[in-house]
């Protein structure tokens, strides 16, 4: 019968050609010599010995010799193991000391990246799972399809956001404006409760999911199949002052309707400005937060002054107050 062929293994363990051979001098009580090419760890690990009466042939060790010996090389390699991790602990305690972290600290990496659409929907939810005030997203036409997968995600969609808003959360989303007369777009506001709002600009950044002003969620690729998960606070940063001048200069959608001009002729952006002087923004700063240069910021606060028929800079903060432009949301311009 031909042998099986001898595999290499570790010190320690038994082959099946070690094993085979090992049963056969067991029950002949020796072999010839030559038989141990065919498992050469029998004679490493001294299962097999040459006999007293003659060196051309082996004699197998008694099993219980033999399993104690083996037992040895494991009981080795565990101690050698156990050494090694010892060393390591040694080593990592001095690098921990210089590490003046707190050690409970837990480390999420700042950028990630979500390869498919079912694992950057679970992360999605993972992370509004966990969200507690608010939710700010940018849309655009390529997030609201009419295919059937976009009609489960929707539903998916759907049932994840009314859970963060029954435990009390805010929603804030923009759309391009030609998304405002899709059906799935009118269907998500009529069918979600609680504080959903949605606003619409003429153009939009690519899109952008916003949790708690501290993970974002961004396409990486033009097909939205791999997405960019960001918990660096300077972007998050950044992404929420980004929507925040964004939704300034937005049209409502909902829950209140698009109204026809005011009377006054105040536009959406001379609403921003005036929002942001009844906070006491200087001109420099609402023109940075309104991306426009200082010049241009002025011009519209001297109009919207000439509007409220304002003589200076405290009576036109009052007027704003008292002639409820900001509870009445005009058009986009």
């Amino acid at each position: 019968m031909t042998p099986a062929p001898h595999t290499a293994h570790s010190a320690g363990t038994m082959c099946t050609a070690g094993t085979l051979l090992y049963e056969r001098a067991l029950r002949e009580g020796h072999l010839p010599a030559g038989d141990a090419r065919h498992a050469p760890c029998l004679l490493d690990t001294g299962l097999l010995q040459p006999s007293l009466d003659d060196l051309d042939r082996l004699e197998p060790v008694p099993p219980a010799v033999g399993l104690q010996r083996l037992l040895r090389h494991s009981a080795d390699r565990i101690a050698g193991e156990r050494r090694r991790e010892e060393e390591l602990a040694e080593t990592f305690q001095s690098l921990m000391r210089i590490d003046d972290r707190p050690q409970g600290e837990a480390v999420s990496p700042a950028l990630g990246l979500l390869s498919g659409k079912t694992r950057i929907n679970a992360a999605i939810s993972e992370a509004l799972s966990a969200a507690a005030e608010e939710v700010l997203c940018i849309q655009t036409q390529h997030s609201y399809s009419t295919s059937e997968y976009a009609r489960r995600a929707q539903a998916l969609a759907m049932r994840r956001d009314q859970a963060f808003l029954d435990r009390g959360g805010r929603l804030r989303t923009i759309y391009p404006h030609t998304q405002r007369h899709i059906p799935l777009v009118i269907a998500r506001y009529e069918q979600l409760s609680g504080d959903a709002q949605a606003r619409t600009l003429d153009e939009v950044t690519e899109r952008l999911i916003l949790v708690d002003r501290s993970v974002a969620f961004l396409p990486a690729d033009k097909d939205h199949h791999i997405a960019l998960e960001v918990r660096h606070p300077a972007i998050t940063g950044y992404l929420a002052d980004m929507f925040d001048r964004f939704w300034r200069l937005a049209t409502p959608m909902y829950p209140k309707a698009v109204e026809p001009p005011s009377p006054e002729r105040i536009t959406a952006r001379q609403r921003a400005i005036a929002e942001l002087l009844v906070e006491g923004h200087t001109d420099t700063a609402i023109a940075e937060r309104l991306g426009m240069n200082v010049r241009t910021a002025r011009v519209h606060i001297a109009k919207l002054a000439a509007t409220l028929g304002s003589q200076s800079r405290a009576q036109l903060g009052y007027l704003i107050g008292q002639s409820g432009i900001l509870d009445q949301e005009g058009p986009h311009t």
